[in-house]
């Protein structure tokens, strides 16, 4: 019988975890905070909003929003940021994304100090995840992936894996950190010739190519643990991942379920991550980003 990796049951292991963590923070003074740079009332916004404070709140991270109308000058959400930056109060920084197209997305992810960036979007930020160096933070959803697998003892090293998506966000750095846990990775995407024999080569397969229910029966053979990114509305409002649950079960060791997998760990590792920054928190925690 296939294996359920529940992202519910490895979030609420972390949360015990972050929460001490936070409550030695707290004896010394700090009070870790995060600071979420919102434009527009998007209801996906709104809802992710609601998720990432209350998940916060149970780790003992405080929120800290500030909300901005969608019209607001590119001039004006860098003036914000340079505010959020050299604010000791606040240890991590979130800005929802994607930005409204009048607003220089580059500029913008760019002008977060790496010591701050707890979502991974800046350049240093992920230059670290290549280097694997501790510059900066690994993107959150790609480290939810990790953190699902550790939580079940499922070990990557010396395993295939095949990554199917090549986002900044998922795919490249989900790869990137399998690779620093020793497992031989293969990345394909949607344009990757006979892409089902590929990603049935894979012990571990990650999908993260955005696209509801691409990979079905024909992707997988016996024993592989998959891993869905994905998040999609499909048929009849029935949430759906980029794996065809129902068929990729039929021959999967272990599989997360959608919804209740990586998205559900997401935001604990967002805390996980501004609880880092505090305990890193110091004199130069407030120096100007690099050119």
């Amino acid at each position: 019988m296939v294996q359920i990796l529940s992202g519910k049951e490895t979030a609420a292991a972390m949360t015990e975890s972050l929460r001490k963590d936070a409550e030695e923070l707290k004896a010394r003074g700090i009070l870790p905070a995060l600071g979420i740079i919102r434009l527009g009332r998007r209801e996906a916004d709104l809802s992710y909003e609601r998720g990432i404070t209350k998940r916060c709140a149970a780790a003992g991270v405080e929120v800290k929003s500030r909300a901005l109308a969608e019209d607001t000058s590119g001039e004006a959400l860098l003036d914000l940021i340079g505010d959020l930056n050299a604010d000791g109060s606040i240890h991590g920084i979130l800005i929802f994304r994607p930005l409204p197209p009048h607003i220089d997305d580059n500029a913008v992810r760019n002008a977060l100090l790496p010591a701050k960036d707890v979502d991974g979007v800046t350049d240093a930020s992920l230059a670290g995840v290549f280097t694997g160096s501790s510059r900066g933070f690994p993107p959150c959803t790609a480290e939810a992936c990790l953190e699902i697998l550790s939580h079940y003892g499922i070990d990557p090293a010396g395993k295939r894996a095949v990554v199917v998506g090549r986002s900044l966000v998922a795919g490249r750095p989900a790869a990137l950190l399998l690779m620093h846990r020793h497992s031989t990775v293969t990345v394909c995407h949607t344009r990757t010739r006979d892409l089902p024999s590929v990603v049935r080569e894979g012990d571990l397969v990650i999908a993260a190519a955005g696209k509801p229910e691409f990979l079905g029966r024909e992707c997988f053979r016996e024993g592989q643990v998959i891993v869905d990114v994905g998040i999609h509305a499909g048929p009849g409002n029935v949430l759906c991942g980029d794996v065809n649950f129902a068929e990729a079960a039929e021959t999967a060791a272990a599989i997360t379920p959608v919804p209740g997998g990586v998205g559900a760990v997401t935001p604990s590792v967002l805390a996980r991550h501004v609880i880092e920054a505090a305990k890193a928190s110091g004199p130069f925690c407030c120096a100007a980003p690099e050119n």
